[in-house]
């Protein structure tokens, strides 16, 4: 009786051995720099959301394997020759220099070009979105991070102290220093929202991309509230801050903003995303995948 290996063709069992050459060569650049991030960025508040889009576009990439594998083979030796090349080196420029924005930065364009030098075009639009979905692991330049938080903070104090305000507590402000009662509370740079932004921003994306609606009307509205959603997220967030150090004491404020603040504003936030969804399903047309 033949064996089943005896069976298939020969190609694919080469093909096979050239993606398990493959795999266990990226697994040697990559598995380094999880474990660095795992034992630092990814304990962070900032940066918890790290693992999560890790798993996520491995796990969307693995379900989308059979469709990659299955597309015409066609490699495209010359481009995907410079993306493994800029790939790898932004790679040893990030490892070396310990600059994470190189270093994780540049899975997407080395698993693209090894994509393409090992099966083509057609295959890496099969695995677009996992791959680009690589970019949220990516940490925002510390000039990015400066240059947002301040405005952030601002806006935020602002829209504060004029919301309560206007309910009838006493609260004033300097600058983003709130005072309410007898207590002060400063937005802090944790508190502008610009990482929940992001977290978000990778929840709504994941969202539209296994929903699948066509349209692109509704798409376009989706994608643009994603970010105003999360900053009225925020605010929702540092509202309620503001109201139970007010009425249950500094020690009350401080124990919900460590302990809960992220999680109200990840509710909030994904709550408003579904109602805007069901909306935009009554009143424009739109078709889903499923």
């Amino acid at each position: 009786m033949e064996t089943v290996l005896t069976k298939m063709p020969v190609a694919t069992l080469v093909n096979n051995r050239y993606w398990l050459i493959v795999g266990i060569g990226l697994a040697s650049l990559y598995l380094p720099t999880y474990w660095s991030l795992a034992h630092t960025l990814w304990l962070t508040d900032e940066q918890a959301h790290g693992p999560i889009i890790c798993l996520v576009a491995a796990y969307l990439f693995f379900t989308q394997s059979h469709k990659m594998l299955a597309e015409h083979y066609a490699p495209r030796n010359g481009l995907g020759g410079v993306l493994l090349f800029v790939g790898l080196l932004l790679y040893v420029i990030g490892r070396s220099q310990d600059i994470l924005l190189f270093e994780v930065g540049s899975q997407i364009p080395v698993f693209a070009g090894t994509i393409l030098l090992m099966r083509g075009a057609a295959s890496v639009r099969s695995v677009w979105f996992p791959l680009l979905y690589l970019i949220f692991m990516i940490p925002l330049p510390g000039i990015v991070v400066d240059s947002l938080t301040g405005p952030l903070k601002q806006w935020i104090s602002v829209i504060a102290e004029e919301v309560l305000y206007g309910a009838g507590y006493p609260i004033a402000r300097n600058g983003v220093v709130i005072t309410i009662g007898q207590y002060q509370l400063l937005v802090a740079d944790a508190c502008s929202g610009l990482h929940s932004m992001s977290s978000l921003l990778a929840i709504g994306l994941l969202y539209m991309y296994l929903v699948g609606r066509s349209g692109w009307l509704y798409n376009s509205i989706i994608l643009a509230s994603i970010l105003p959603i999360a900053f009225l997220a925020n605010i929702v967030r540092i509202m309620a801050l503001i109201l139970i150090t007010y009425h249950f004491g500094d020690a009350a404020g401080q124990g919900f903003l460590h302990g809960f603040a992220g999680m109200v504003l990840l509710t909030v936030a994904v709550l408003l995303l579904f109602i805007l969804d069901t909306v935009l399903g009554r009143w424009i047309p739109v078709d889903s995948k499923a």
